[in-house]
């Protein structure tokens, strides 16, 4: 980031706490990074998991898959959902409520993150400084900024960072995408990104009592602190500008990934996009409905383009998706074009795409195959290897500054101008400010750090 954009969060950010030396800091707590691990062929790697309530399960039931791995630890703001995992987990993991309490703990090897949008990035810096290992669910962000400082953090810290885009790890996925480099469709100029999936409104929920068990401070942790409704808490913190992302960065970051994947491109150097909150009258900020347009110019190469839809409600079906050939109520996946064909591709029990070659549109390449990210992850872990990880988190932040740039420009208005060598847009203070966080803030102690 630039020193001017640097200033900027300064002054918004004067109470921030900053973090220096071998050793973290967090709200009065330091803690010493772990020393570094030797696995040997059947050494356990341990575990913990943090968010238990949605993903978090995910997590779970995937790791205990795995062998070799030992689920030591759990954590959650919600006692009631935290003694309920507890219960289906065997190995008799440790519970914690506070995840800095847990980041003290040394035997620890790796923590996975599957906790609201707004905690990612801070859970996994503390992490990397803690000298632990981090999956970290989708959107590793909740805006630009703080997902450039933990790729810096996990740079610094020499950490393992998978990024929980999954179908990186899946075969199909890695063929499709084989088959876009080397030319089978000739050259790819434009991918095309369908996040159409029925939601239903959220309705309005009346300010009321935390539940009993639930520490909302802890849960609110970075954000403002709002009275607590229900459309503030499970789930459905996705559709609230303070925690979530919208669909964009919830379901759609998978589709942005696999898009820009495929096109073979970083950031953008022009984002556009317009919609809105359509249909319903409900509690929900973010929107329904999103057009996105986003412009890849790089030296020596041909301009390519990427377009973006997120629906909500009842729609149609493009190249297969949504008609069944992968999930007949959504339409979920990517179509990419070429000069000789194009290329369809969604996710049903794992990943499956086809293809149609030339004028003629005659069958071409196709597959399907599930994915195993959590194992790729492990790998890693025991191998130390982080250029082996099939999501490592520069890949990830990336795909999340496009998330966060189209977000950008829907609630600001207006297109954006990107420079990627600075990662700020061009001669607009107010879009560089609500990409670090201006508009929101970071509520102390719970502060991403200027300094990792």
């Amino acid at each position: 980031m630039s020193s001017e954009t640097d200033v900027t969060r300064r002054d918004f950010l004067k109470t921030a706490a900053k973090t220096t030396g071998a050793a973290g800091a967090f709200s009065g707590l330091t803690f010493l990074p772990r020393p570094e691990r030797v696995f040997g062929a059947n050494d356990r790697v341990r575990i913990a998991v943090c968010g238990l309530h949605g993903r978090g399960k995910d997590h779970l039931d995937a790791f205990a898959r795995l062998p070799n791995v030992e689920i030591a630890a759990l954590c959650d703001v919600d006692e009631t959902i935290l003694d309920k995992r507890r219960g289906e987990v065997r190995s008799n993991p440790r519970t914690f409520v506070d995840v800095r309490r847990l980041l003290e703990d040394q035997t620890i090897d790796a923590i996975s993150i599957a906790t609201p949008n707004h905690w990612h990035a801070l859970i996994a810096i503390w992490a990397c400084q803690a000298g632990k290992d981090v999956y970290v669910e989708k959107p590793c962000s909740h805006n630009l900024w703080e997902g450039r400082q933990l790729v810096r953090a996990a740079g610094k810290y020499h950490r393992i960072v998978q990024h929980g885009t999954q179908s990186r790890s899946a075969r199909a996925q890695i063929e499709a995408i084989d088959h876009l480099h080397k030319g089978t469709f000739g050259d790819i100029y434009l991918a095309r990104g369908l996040c159409f999936k029925r939601r239903d409104t959220i309705g309005r929920t009346p300010a009321e009592p935390v539940p009993h068990g639930v520490d909302y401070d802890l849960w609110t942790g970075p954000a403002p602190l709002k009275p607590f409704t229900r459309n503030r808490f499970h789930y459905n913190w996705h559709w609230i500008w303070d925690t979530g992302n919208g669909d964009l960065g919830n379901q759609g970051v998978h589709q942005i990934d696999v898009a820009r994947w495929g096109l073979g491109v970083r950031f953008p150097t022009r984002v556009s996009a317009s919609g809105g909150h359509f249909m319903f009258d409900d509690d929900q900020e973010t929107p329904n409905t999103l057009a996105c347009v986003f412009e890849f110019e790089q030296p020596g190469e041909k301009r390519k383009l990427m377009e973006f839809e997120v629906r909500h409600w009842i729609t149609n079906n493009e190249a297969g998706l949504g008609r069944g050939l992968f999930n007949r109520h959504n339409a979920i996946g990517n179509i990419f074009y070429g000069s000789n064909g194009y290329l369809a591709g969604g996710n049903e029990d794992g990943f499956s795409y086809e293809s149609w070659l030339g004028t003629d549109q005659r069958t071409g390449p196709r597959g399907k195959s599930g994915s195993d990210h959590f194992a790729n992850f492990i790998d890693c872990v025991r191998s130390r290897k982080a250029e082996n990880l099939n999501a490592p988190i520069e890949e990830g932040h990336i795909s999340c500054a496009l998330v966060h740039l189209a977000n950008a420009s829907y609630r600001l208005g207006r297109a954006l101008r990107f420079d990627p060598e600075t990662e700020q847009v061009v001669d607009d203070d107010e879009a560089n400010r609500l990409l670090s966080g201006g508009d929101r803030g970071y509520r102390p102690p719970f502060v991403v750090p200027d300094e990792v």
